[in-house]
């Protein structure tokens, strides 16, 4: 099996050291292309790719598999040329498959381009970036969504799901609208919340300078999300903008719930005092909704 990744950055990296951990003596090789270089030649030196392409369209020669390592947005622009101008490099038995947060409006471009196309999307990630911060053990015990595009065919999702294994994660196949519908709540929702958090009280907040100060471990774990790359985030918000901006009004209908209940019970020592009990109720059902700690 040979793998190439056009992008090389934290997952594509974390994909290919855990690739060699597992699959070296199988005789799997990899290859690396990414804009800079710099990612490719750092593996390559490590030992962990066989090759760092000069070229996009060189690294795809030979490939059994093909990984776009880009941002959602940028994936688009990948397939365009992959159907096009590179399409006499790509193996006609290769099948392309993404690592971005988003599916729907990839693989319906793949499918619209006559592209064999199997959408990855690892769930896993960290809030640092590009190769030097990849680890070999990134997926493992993780989901590993599989979305099968018009144009695959079964061999194509087994060598998907075989990378997934690989990589010691978890292959779970999905319809495109089903998975961004999904991801929309659990990871592309605390994008857009951190930043507004972010964006309410250190940019709009008048007591920042001393709150910065007193900040702990309640503000860190909250806004993490929002110290990613932006030109990631933005491209999964891109993609993915219906259900997000559908979540975003859960997410303002219960605010306004929690606005009302606290100007309610905002004077202590009046009849329409706070209610603790009840706050207390509430904040114990939320945590019984998200179950134990992972």
């Amino acid at each position: 099996m040979h793998i190439a990744f056009v992008g090389f950055g934290l997952i594509s990296g974390s994909i290919a050291r855990a690739v060699r951990e597992t699959r070296a003596l199988d005789g799997w090789t990899m290859a690396g292309w990414s804009p800079s270089g710099d990612g490719p030649e750092q593996a390559r030196a490590d030992g962990v790719l066989n090759v760092a392409a000069a070229s996009a369209n060189t690294v795809v020669l030979g490939a059994d598999i093909v990984v776009l390592g880009a941002p959602a947005t940028q994936c688009l622009a990948l397939i365009d040329r992959l159907a096009g101008p590179w399409r006499s490099a790509l193996p006609p038995g290769a099948v392309v498959t993404d690592v971005a947060s988003t599916k729907a409006t990839i693989v319906a471009h793949a499918d619209a381009v006559g592209l064999p196309f199997v959408g990855g999307h690892p769930m896993a990630g960290l809030d640092t970036s590009g190769y030097a911060a990849s680890v070999a053990d990134l997926f493992a015990g993780r989901p590993w969504v599989v979305v099968p595009g018009a144009n695959a065919r079964p061999r194509d999702v087994q060598r998907v799901e075989a990378l997934a294994d690989a990589c010691r994660a978890i292959p779970v196949r999905l319809d495109a609208a089903d998975h961004d519908r999904a991801v929309a709540g659990i990871s592309h929702l605390p994008l857009v919340v951190a930043v507004a958090l972010a964006e309410a009280v250190a940019k709009r907040g008048p007591d920042w300078p001393v709150a910065s100060r007193l900040a702990a471990g309640g503000w860190r774990d909250t806004t993490r999300v929002a110290r990613g790359d932006p030109s990631m985030g933005a491209a999964i918000l891109a993609t993915n903008a219906p259900a997000v901006a559908a979540r975003l009004r859960d997410v303002r209908a219960v605010i306004d719930e929690w606005i009302a209940v606290l100007e309610r019970t905002a004077t202590p020592d009046g009849p329409d005092g706070p209610d603790e009990m009840a706050l207390a109720d509430r904040l114990s059902a939320a945590r019984t909704l998200l179950g134990p700690r992972a």
